[in-house]
């Protein structure tokens, strides 16, 4: 542990010479005061009563990283990405085991595509990354995000509870280990395909990963989605997709997204969840941003009821320079089947209120 922060810190202290070199240190910090009713600290519905929190993350993710390329010639560039998440209200890592939890990859990019290697994110959240109606702010609360992109299926009294794919996590696979994943530029399209090695021994199929996606983009219009199939260690399938559109005109933009995930459990026993999403945003003024979403979430699961919420969000952001922005975000939440689950003996109020203050600074 103490050649890690030792390894971070000499990193951080040679930013300028790294900068000359092609390469920069770079990263988020997001902070807010949050106020919550029928919510947790972390957002899970609770039996009742508002709590004042410190939240990080509730605009974009926090987070550090360190990125370089260099030009090999002939159009072809040597790249790299370290990234890793933060929690800034406590000074932790957003993973405790990893130290570049985000992103850990090198790639080749060249005049017919590029290559990644290493740990990243799966093509659900490149293909969201267009269309999500929320812009993927407050990651750890974004439906699209936790459902459809896989970061945390877990809610309510039940969830896949085991590990697809290479995360190294139950209940989240958003990004995967030992992933190689190539991009093709044709025009106005852009064409994804990925694989993660299951590394098991003796066998090739279980934990690996395979997929691919399209996202079509021109002018005020984009169109994109990507299918998955995913393995856990008894071979069992998760299949996921997501195709969602955006649109842009004048100063409105609207954006709509399904999503739509099916897991094999066990024998004879599926989860199934479907993500329903729309949004619009709309620039006030050059320095003030307006969006508003809205996310209809339902589950299916053999022997239980089905489930599920609806959630929608308002954020009002102010740009105070090209770095720092201040924020006013909203959202309310509605549970139902058993979504909201218990606490003791007592069932969880089936409403969640959130308010936050926040600022966000770019480095």
């Amino acid at each position: 542990m103490r050649h890690r922060h030792m390894f971070v810190l000499l990193l951080a202290a040679s930013g300028t010479c790294l900068a000359q070199d092609g390469n920069e240190i770079y990263g988020i910090a997001d902070l807010g005061v949050r106020y919550v009713d029928n919510l947790g600290a972390n957002n899970a519905p609770t039996s009742g009563g508002a709590l004042p929190t410190v939240s990080s993350g509730v605009n974009k993710t926090s987070r550090w990283g360190l990125r370089g390329q260099e030009s090999l010639g002939g159009g072809w560039q040597a790249l790299y990405r370290l990234e890793g998440g933060l929690n800034l209200d406590t000074g932790s890592s957003a993973k405790s085991d990893k130290l570049f939890d985000r992103q850990a990859w090198v790639g080749l990019k060249t005049p017919l595509g590029s290559i990644y290697l290493g740990r990243q994110a799966n093509l659900i959240s490149d293909a969201l990354s267009t269309v999500d109606p929320l812009g993927i702010r407050y990651a750890s609360f974004n439906p699209n995000v936790n459902i459809t992109g896989m970061s945390n299926t877990a809610f309510g009294r039940h969830s896949f509870g085991q590990q697809y794919g290479t995360s190294g996590y139950a209940d989240n696979f958003y990004r995967l280990d030992n992933t190689v994943k190539v991009t093709t530029n044709l025009g106005p399209v852009v064409a994804r395909a990925a694989y993660s090695f299951g590394e098991t021994p003796g066998a090739t199929s279980p934990m690996s990963t395979w997929g691919g996606g399209l996202t079509y983009q021109q002018a005020d219009v984009a169109v994109s989605g990507a299918v998955m199939r995913l393995r856990n260690r008894d071979n069992l399938a998760l299949d996921a997709a997501s195709l969602g559109a955006a649109y842009k005109l004048g100063d409105w933009h609207f954006k709509a997204n399904g999503g739509y995930n099916r897991a094999d459990t066990g024998a004879g026993q599926t989860v199934h969840q479907r993500v329903l999403s729309a949004g619009v945003s709309r620039q006030l003024r050059p320095d003030l941003l307006l969006t508003t979403a809205y996310f209809k979430v339902r589950r299916t699961t053999t022997g239980r009821v089905d489930d599920g919420f609806q959630r929608a969000f308002a954020y009002l952001e102010k740009s105070l320079s090209p770095r720092t922005t201040v924020y006013l975000e909203s959202d309310y939440t509605l549970w139902q089947g058993d979504a909201a689950g218990v606490t003791g003996n007592r069932p969880n109020d089936r409403r969640g209120l959130g308010m936050t203050l926040g600022l966000m600074e770019k480095f």
